[in-house]
């Protein structure tokens, strides 16, 4: 533009400094992010066998007693602590991005007007809530249930920032990210985003707060778990987002949520919980490591009319399979120490091409590998901890796929 004089050499080095130095400030944070995120991880799916036994072992000594003694109420109890507990952990493993997810095709809007009513109870009457989309209706792909978690998670944030009353805003719009958003921004690709902000007009958060918003148990309230908002950074890093969170004390504060759009068809997918029937004495070859996990997943089988072998083994099982006509199916644990279930399930095809095969983890999808062994049509994943119902169901779909 005439008139206007070129920057000098040290504003564009500032520039460029400036620049650099927000790269580095934020891929500081991702790898501090990532490494809390693998211990959490590993920590729950240790727990997750632990909770698995417990829960499903509450179930049969329930079934044994008097649904009238006190007994019985006391077993209901633990079993009630033990799905608390495996809520929690479920929340470590969403931030840790090892949760199975189940992602479908959304339309952000529809969901969120979907969910106002909700939103509206929990926000309370205090708080006033306004909507604001773009009229495009831009598709996603994010597992349902999990993108629920995350509005409700961050509306009821703003609510307790906002104790006197407020405003929160959703809103709804497209954003291009260029290299350079990318550049500054480590783990965000360029591309097409549709992006939901929610600001809320309360009390704000220090610097000091904001550097450890995702951290896991962190939290500012006195009866809260830290798992929120670090719950909220799992599920959208795991759907290939971004979440930033911009906050002054006495402003409020602004989350800014960045899913890719999607370039799939819609589809649209339930089962229904149901009580499955009985097996009819198939044998099941059940592989995992940690004897508690195999005892439980033995007891379900054998109560559920099935015949059952068990092995902590891989190379064990793999005999088994090459010397037993009868086996139906096989059950098996991911990550084992001689071999993981996917390369048992290989070998195995190689004696037995039709075995239906489901996998047990309290990891996510992202260990299987190939991915597309899943995707055959005779197998199925089972996120631990799974009760007898689920399990059940399972071995009767693949048993009965028509």
């Amino acid at each position: 533009m005439a008139g206007t004089p070129p920057p000098s050499s040290n504003e564009g080095n500032d520039r460029g400094g400036a620049r650099e130095q927000a790269h580095q400030s934020q891929l500081d944070r991702a790898r501090r992010l990532e490494s809390v995120g693998q211990l959490a991880g590993g920590i729950a799916h240790d727990f997750n066998n632990i909770l698995g036994v417990i829960l499903n072992y509450a179930e049969f000594v329930a079934g044994e007693l008097d649904p009238e003694s006190q007994a019985h109420r006391d077993v209901l109890e633990i079993r009630r602590a033990a799905e608390r507990a495996a809520a929690l952990t479920r929340q470590l493993l969403i931030y840790s991005r090892r949760e199975v997810a189940k992602p479908e095709i959304l339309y952000l809007r529809d969901v969120v007007q979907d969910l106002e009513n909700l939103l509206r109870r929990a926000l309370g009457e205090r708080v006033e809530l306004r909507t604001h989309f773009i009229e495009e209706r831009l598709p996603v792909e994010i597992d349902p249930g999990q993108f629920e978690q995350v509005l409700v998670n961050l509306a009821v944030n703003a609510r307790d920032a906002m104790p006197e009353g407020g405003r929160l805003l959703v809103e709804i719009d497209r954003v291009d990210v260029d290299e350079e958003y990318a550049y500054i921004h480590p783990g965000t690709e360029p591309g097409h985003y549709v992006r939901l902000k929610v600001s809320d007009t309360g009390i704000g958060m220090d610097a000091e707060t904001l550097e450890r918003v995702f951290d896991p148990f962190f939290t500012t309230k006195e009866e809260g778990t830290g798992l929120g908002l670090a719950t909220v950074y799992g599920i959208v890093t795991g759907a290939g987002g971004r979440i930033d969170v911009y906050s002054e004390e006495g402003v409020g504060t602004t989350v800014k949520i960045h899913l890719p759009i999607a370039e799939v068809d819609p589809v649209v997918s339930a089962s229904a919980e149901r009580t499955p029937p009985r097996g009819q004495g198939e044998l099941v070859l059940v592989v995992e490591d940690e004897p508690e996990v195999r005892r439980m997943a033995e007891r379900i089988l054998t109560g559920g009319g099935f015949s059952v072998v068990g092995t902590d083994r891989g190379s064990e099982a793999l005999e088994k399979c090459q010397e037993d006509n009868e086996i139906a199916l096989l059950l098996t644990d991911v990550v084992m120490p001689d071999m993981l279930g996917t390369d048992l399930a290989e070998r195995v095809r190689e004696v037995k091409p039709e075995l239906p095969v489901i996998y047990m983890s309290g990891y996510s999808h992202e260990v299987l590998a190939p991915r597309t062994m899943l995707e055959e049509g005779h197998n199925a994943f089972l996120e631990k901890p799974f009760s007898s119902n689920t399990l059940l169901r399972t071995i009767h779909e693949l048993l009965n796929p028509r």
